[in-house]
């Protein structure tokens, strides 16, 4: 069942996506090559837990396994999402996908990012800025009267035009009181699938795109889910919440784009 939240939910809404907002930022102050994604994780639970929230992701259940160890996901190239901090330091030409989620006055933010560890290869640079593009041309679509079906489309039209993978399995959904409520939101479809766009929708977008296939598998750890071809897919996500008709953004990458303009 689909909930449409009210204004003052929505600014509820608000207040935990601007956190982890400002969570992603201060991991993109540290992240470089030698450093560990355990060590992010530890940053960022201590930042969301300064800030009076909770990370959603830590302890969250898995019906395939243990549930989530950690604050945050941290995936690292070939893998696409929900990988688990660990041990391994980072290299020059990584990317990482930093999903992050927090619950702060009982509302969730979620948003990720996908980062770029010391210089990484043009080719691997374009497959960021495209899955980037279509994050912003998928919420482009999400105004009253349209279906959910137009996010995944322009999402899907965008990479596969340029030779991208567009993951199938995993989709963007709902949020409110919970991290995963309905819809959910695919990154490809049509324009005539899925429910109809109404004002007090609320949803996270979120584009998982591959530079090959978009075949993928499940790491022995239950949680990480990897490209079958083993090259490099990137993520990026926002929440939205549709009032006056159109999208408005709950996250915002304004702060990490700015560090990343610093550090060129």
């Amino acid at each position: 069942m689909i909930y449409l939240k009210t204004n003052d939910e929505i600014e509820l809404l608000r207040k935990a996506n601007l956190l982890v907002s400002a969570t992603l930022t201060e991991i993109a102050k540290v992240i470089r090559p030698g450093l560990t994604t355990r060590q992010l994780d530890r940053l960022a639970e201590a930042f969301i837990r300064d800030h009076g929230a909770t990370p959603t992701f830590k302890g969250f259940p898995n019906p395939y396994g243990p549930a989530f160890p950690a604050s945050i996901c941290t995936s690292v190239n070939h893998v696409v999402v929900h990988g688990i901090p660990n041990d391994v330091p980072l290299k020059e030409g990584d990317i990482v996908s930093v999903d992050c989620g927090v619950s702060l006055n009982g509302f969730c933010g979620d948003s990720c990012y996908t980062f770029c560890v010391g210089e990484v290869k043009s080719e691997v640079k374009q497959l960021l800025a495209t899955t980037k593009e279509a994050l912003y041309k998928g919420i482009e679509q999400a105004i009253v009267g349209h279906r959910i079906g137009h996010i995944g489309h322009a999402i899907q039209t965008h990479c596969e035009q340029q030779g991208y993978g567009v993951v199938r399995e995993l989709v963007g959904h709902g949020i409110g009181h919970e991290m995963h409520e309905d819809p959910q939101v695919p990154n490809y479809g049509s324009t005539t699938s899925g429910p109809e766009i109404k004002n007090g929708l609320c949803i996270a977008i979120e584009p998982m795109i591959t530079q090959g296939s978009h075949k993928i598998g499940l790491l022995p750890d239950k949680w990480g889910i990897v490209t079958l071809d083993g090259r490099m897919a990137a993520h990026f996500e926002h929440t939205i919440a549709i009032y006056d008709g159109k999208p408005h953004l709950m996250s915002s990458f304004d702060t990490i784009e700015q560090i990343e303009i610093q550090k060129r």
